[in-house]
């Protein structure tokens, strides 16, 4: 994909308090450097990819992993240095006044994870959130969390913004990139010191609705999205007119026994096949070999459920939260064939999907607002970060689950990072012991808990482990000067548009 270098001149700027606030920044636009993510076509493909997977890739994502921007030397520099004078827009709903007292710590509604699919072809995850822009369709992030450093710099591709994203959930909808702002250092050379990127986005598609299909067990095995069976209590007399009807046994219309003591062989007269639900230790003592001249058989189901279905569980099935901060509980079954005279009930099941409703869910700003953006500002500044961590520390320990954000509160380092092995020679630093997938998210100043609105002075660009004690105890961004303003403002004057008309 070739890029797209906006010679100078050649954005249009927002009016009214928009381009009020960023006048005075002016800066080459040759800085500038642009991709397009996706169509309009594309971009409904791509948001009906996450969106029908929602139990499959928008759960099975992972955090982009820090191992591909690990640092081994890390050296102190001299102090924040401004090319302009220091600079900002107000947030969305704050246009006119900005005033907030409080110390409650409430999350803003703008964060969520950015969902791409890297060069590997493998789903994963960063954090960013929406910002003010002339059309309420902006977000920012990392630069490394739209391109891909791994693949000679291009685009990743299906990239999406989640806001608010909890358990595979997308409560304002998903909205796809359209165009990507970034430096032109980053996009050609990589630099570090540019490792941000301003994201326009489509009207978001979904919301929370969706819609449950009853379908035939084929239908049921090649969905690759949310599904569900239910098992309805039969007769005997109605299991075998189904099996009957269909030649034999088939998925639809099972036996189980409540007691299993009445083995028999299947060429008993009275024999029937039935499935018992067990815990795993019976489960793996049962014999595997021969009982009673029919050869023993086992089976197994994982199913995926929330975190109040998988407190209240009660049942023998073996409750995990795997690795990815699901929540999933395996179901096993022990194959017999039985006598008449054991209990044996009988039922048939049915077959569920669950799609995603599509629908228009609106812009973005107008949906979860959009937080300010102010650059130049000095070093020892208050901030709150705010991402999705989930990946390990270097040293294995995993604390994060991903599932939720979390937050780290504080003041920025005086003196600026220097990184070689990320050409990085000025980055602003932050103590907080996050992991990968944090990355993105967005540092606010002044930020009000009450309208959990703020101003945007960097997105979390590395994750380092300053003490080399295999835990990552920092993190840095870029710094936001007057050539990051010309780049945001260059994306805050674009218009996305409607993917529902």
């Amino acid at each position: 994909m070739k890029r797209i270098l906006l010679p100078a001149g050649g954005a249009v700027l927002a009016t009214g308090l928009l381009a009020a606030g960023l006048a005075g920044t002016a800066q080459a636009q040759s800085d500038v450097s642009s991709d397009v993510l996706n169509s309009e076509a594309k971009a409904v493909e791509t948001v009906e990819f996450w969106s029908a997977s929602n139990y499959l890739a928008l759960k099975q994502a992972v955090a982009f992993n820090p191992d591909s921007l690990e640092v081994s030397k890390i050296q102190s520099g001299g102090g924040y240095s401004s090319d302009t004078k220091p600079g900002q827009v107000v947030p969305i709903g704050e246009e006119k006044k900005v005033v907030a007292k409080t110390q409650n710590v409430n999350f803003p509604k703008t964060i969520g994870k950015v969902f791409f699919v890297a060069k590997d072809g493998k789903p994963y995850w960063c954090s960013g959130t929406s910002i003010q822009s002339q059309y309420r369709n902006l977000v920012a992030t990392a630069g490394h969390c739209v391109y891909d450093i791994a693949g000679n710099d291009e685009v990743v591709s299906n990239w999406v913004f989640v806001p608010g994203y909890y358990q595979g959930k997308a409560p304002w909808g998903i909205y796809a990139g359209k165009q990507a702002f970034t430096h032109y250092d980053f996009d050609v050379y990589e630099d570090f010191d540019r490792d941000y990127a301003f994201v326009t986005v489509y009207n978001g598609i979904g919301g929370a609705a969706y819609q449950t299909k009853k379908v035939t067990k084929a239908e049921y095995d090649a969905w690759q999205g949310e599904k569900a069976t239910k098992d309805i209590a039969i007769t005997e007399a109605e299991y075998k007119k189904c099996k009957d009807l269909n030649g034999g046994e088939t998925p639809d219309c099972w036996a189980k026994a409540s007691k299993n003591k009445d083995l028999a062989g299947p060429d008993h007269p009275d024999a029937v096949k039935v499935l018992e639900e067990v815990d795993v230790d019976k489960y793996n003592a049962a014999p595997t070999g021969k009982v009673n001249g029919a050869k023993a058989e086992k089976a197994t189901t994982t199913e995926y459920v929330t975190k109040s279905e998988y407190e209240a569980y009660k049942g023998p099935g073996y409750r995990k939260i795997d690795d990815k901060g699901n929540f999933t509980i395996t179901h096993y079954f022990l194959k017999y064939w039985v006598k008449e005279s054991s209990k044996v009930e009988y039922f048939r099941s049915e077959f569920y999907i669950v799609g995603h409703a599509i629908k228009d869910a609106g812009r973005l700003g107008d949906n979860v607002g959009g937080q300010g953006v102010a650059w130049n500002q000095k070093g020892g500044t208050a901030v709150r970060t705010f991402g999705y961590p989930f990946g390990p520390h270097p040293d294995g320990n995993k604390p994060y689950t991903g599932v939720t954000p979390k937050w780290c509160y504080g003041k920025t380092q005086e003196k600026v990072l220097k990184i070689p092995a990320r050409r990085v020679e000025e980055h602003q630093s932050f103590r907080c012991a996050v992991t990968a997938g944090y990355d993105g998210g967005p540092w606010l100043t002044r930020y009000s808990n009450a309208k959990r609105l703020g101003y945007v002075t960097g997105v979390t660009s590395l994750i380092v482990d300053t003490d080399n004690n295999k835990r990552y105890d920092t993190i840095t961004s870029a710094l936001f000067d007057g050539e990051t303003a010309s780049i945001y403002k260059a994306a805050a004057a674009v218009w996305s548009g409607k993917l529902i008309k």
